[in-house]
């Protein structure tokens, strides 16, 4: 199996710790990148094209909502899957309008994220 290449984007190091934690148990994945905003999702999009990216919605700077376009036009081979708090069902729907695969909810199932990672990857 290939190796897939992730960049985790959330304001919150505590919510990356754990999402790299996760991820790193596994053995196809590897987190290139992390970044706390979506300006810096940009950046860092762009500089390390990863396969998927998990994209906090609210964030200081740029949220994820708005930075979606942005990252997709700097890596558009990207599956871009959002994380949101409950009770954030709205924005989540936008965001796949706007070109997100998948969502996972917080706080994060591993089993979760590895299925959705899974699902963006053979689409």
């Amino acid at each position: 199996m290939k190796e897939i290449k992730v960049l985790i984007v959330d304001d919150a190091i505590f919510m990356r710790t754990v999402l790299k934690k996760m991820l790193e148990e596994s053995d196809n994945l590897t987190v290139v990148g992390e970044a706390n905003s979506g300006l810096e999702a940009i950046e860092m999009a762009k500089k390390l094209q990863p396969d998927v990216i998990t994209l906090d919605i609210t964030m200081p700077e740029m949220d994820g909502i708005t930075a979606i376009d942005k990252i997709l036009e700097v890596s558009p081979p990207s599956k871009i899957i959002m994380c949101s708090a409950m009770g954030q069902q709205a924005m989540v729907i936008d965001a796949i309008k706007l070109g997100a695969k998948d969502f996972i909810v917080k706080p994060f199932e591993k089993s979760r994220v590895l299925q959705a990672i899974q699902n963006v990857v053979e689409e």
